[in-house]
Formats: C-alpha cells, structure tokens, sequence
C-alpha cells in the first residue's frame, strides 16, 4: 500500500505543479495585458495613436471577464461614434473616457492609487501643444496648396502653340 502511495505521489506531484504554474503563469501573462492597456490608454489621455487605437480595440478580448470595463468601454464607445459631435458631446466623450480608465483601474486593484483627479489632469507640455498645433498648421497648408494646383491644373487650358513673346521684347 505504502508502495502505491508513493507510486501516485511521484506521478501526481509533478503534474499538479505543472498545472499550477501554467495557472500562475496564465494569469500573470492576462495582468501584465491588462496592465499594458492601461498604461497605453493612460499614455493618450489628450491624443490618439496608433497603440491607444489597438488597446481600445482588445478591451473586449482581454477584459472579456470584467462586465464593468467591458460596460464602460460599450459607453465610451458609443459617445465616439457621433458625428460633428457639439461641445457638450465632446465634454460626454471626455468624461466617458475617464470613466473606462477609471473601471480599468479598479479593475487592476488601483481604485485608491490611480484616482479620479489623476485621470483627468495628465501632463501635457505646452511646447508640445505648440509643436502639435505648428504641425497640424504645415499639413493644412500642404493641402491648401495641393488642392490649388490641383485646381490650377484642371482649369487651366493646355494647348499646342508656343507661348506669347512679351510685348516689350527687345529682339
């Protein structure tokens, strides 16, 4: 009997810790995921890019457990999908925003160290709000310009004569 015990011990015993480490190591992996939204999310509070558009888009597969992310990220969504949203709309989308990073948070056990005040007031130096705005300025013109000589380009005539001499032309 003694013999069958330790039989089933020496088979069992590396099987259960196994398992039980792929269970750890399973559930670190869906935190630091977590995590990682989070941090992205938190990263473009006042710009999208393309990482906070692929973390928005995952929420549902990596938070597929917690209905109260999953609910707020269905709430935040549906405020962005408003076209020429008014003031009023972008104020909702923003505090919709802050709500989703806020259910992140708690659902990530940061309810009393990441808090409401810290969601909505994020570090921004002007000098980059300059840069941006300085940026977003040169692509407008760029386009204005395009568009000019895209327009220039499709009223003007093209003909086979010769251009005019000047009228004054010394020759």
């Amino acid at each position: 009997m003694n013999l069958v015990v330790n039989l089933v011990a020496i088979i069992i015993a590396p099987v259960v810790a196994v398992l039980i480490g792929q269970w750890f190591q399973n559930r670190g992996e869906k935190r630091k995921d977590k995590l990682e939204i989070f941090k992205t999310l938190m990263i473009a509070r006042n710009g999208w890019n393309p990482e906070s558009v692929k973390a928005l888009n995952i929420i549902d597969i990596v938070y597929a457990d917690d209905k109260a992310v999953r609910e707020q990220w269905k709430e935040y969504y549906d405020r962005l999908c408003v076209e020429e949203p008014s003031e009023i709309e972008l104020k909702k989308i923003k505090t919709s925003q802050d709500k989703l990073l806020e259910a992140i948070a708690t659902s990530l056990g940061y309810k009393d160290k990441v808090t409401w005040e810290t969601i909505q007031n994020p570090y921004v130096p002007k000098g980059m709000i300059e840069e941006a705005q300085m940026q977003r300025e040169w692509q407008k013109g760029q386009l204005e310009c395009a568009r000019y000589f895209m327009n220039l380009r499709n009223t003007t005539q093209f003909s086979d004569k010769k251009p005019q001499e000047p009228l004054n032309s010394k020759n």
